[in-house]
């Protein structure tokens, strides 16, 4: 039994079950016999033909991590890098986690589980963690010129075949690229090059372009996989909430 099933199975003793949606049959989802999700069936397509991202997704590395920045090699400019090391030493005490703030982007996607909603013109994006929420444009609009910028930032996508190209700009330049402090600035542009490989598979390759924070474009990489069967539930971090005082 998973942490997020224990968790929830632990929920269910102070509130009505069916407020979860536990073991609800995703509906649509191909199936092998038995019942079992069919995981490698080919990905599900819109009205449009192009792939429908539609889901629950959770990244995770290979060693079932959900760290992705694992052997990269940062081009840190001098700024960077001194707001690395000290991230380090002071044990990350500023983090905006310990304070219940969003994660930003990419980290959302690596670290929270979220469901993707597809609709003509719109992709909505729900986390689960601290109820945020993102929306990518795909009905041609461009990024706006002077944003009020904004922990998630702006998007816009287009398809390039069976891939989503989104491009992200307006960020506050507040959010961590990682638990360890990696530093984004408020100049940070981001690319996303989105692929569903089959029903239970998406690869996504991240293009990180931050003249403030780095000397040259960088790249990683995440690879969800769908969590069928199942819902996203509330999470409230401000509630509470006992951990900031312990920060030193």
């Amino acid at each position: 039994m998973g942490p997020r099933i224990k968790f929830a199975l632990a929920c269910a003793l102070c509130m009505p079950a069916a407020a979860q949606w536990l073991d609800y049959p995703t509906p649509g989802i191909p199936r092998l016999p038995g019942g079992k999700p069919n995981l490698t069936a080919p990905a599900p397509r819109s009205a449009d033909g192009k792939p429908d991202l539609s889901g629950i997704w959770e990244h995770r590395d290979a060693r079932g991590e959900h760290y992705y920045l694992n052997g990269i090699d940062m081009p840190w400019t001098p700024w960077a890098e001194a707001l690395f090391n000290e991230r380090e030493k002071n044990n990350q005490k500023d983090s905006p986690e310990a304070r219940c703030l969003p994660r930003g982007l990419p980290k959302a996607d690596a670290f929270d589980i979220h469901k993707i909603v597809q609709t003509p013109g719109l992709i909505l994006v729900l986390y689960e963690y601290q109820n945020t929420f993102r929306q990518i444009f795909t009905d041609g609009r461009k990024l706006p010129a002077d944003p009020n910028p904004t922990w998630m930032g702006y998007s816009v996508g287009h398809w390039e075949g069976d891939t989503l190209v989104v491009d992200s700009s307006g960020f506050n330049g507040k959010q961590w690229l990682s638990g360890r402090g990696v530093p984004a600035s408020d100049a940070m542009h981001l690319t996303e090059r989105i692929h569903r490989r089959d029903v239970g598979h998406m690869d996504i390759q991240l293009i990180i372009d931050d003249p403030k924070a780095y000397t040259r474009t960088w790249k990683a990489e995440l690879h969800p996989e769908l969590v069928p069967d199942t819902e996203l539930i509330e999470f409230v971090c401000e509630e509470n909430e006992r951990d900031f005082r312990h920060q030193r």
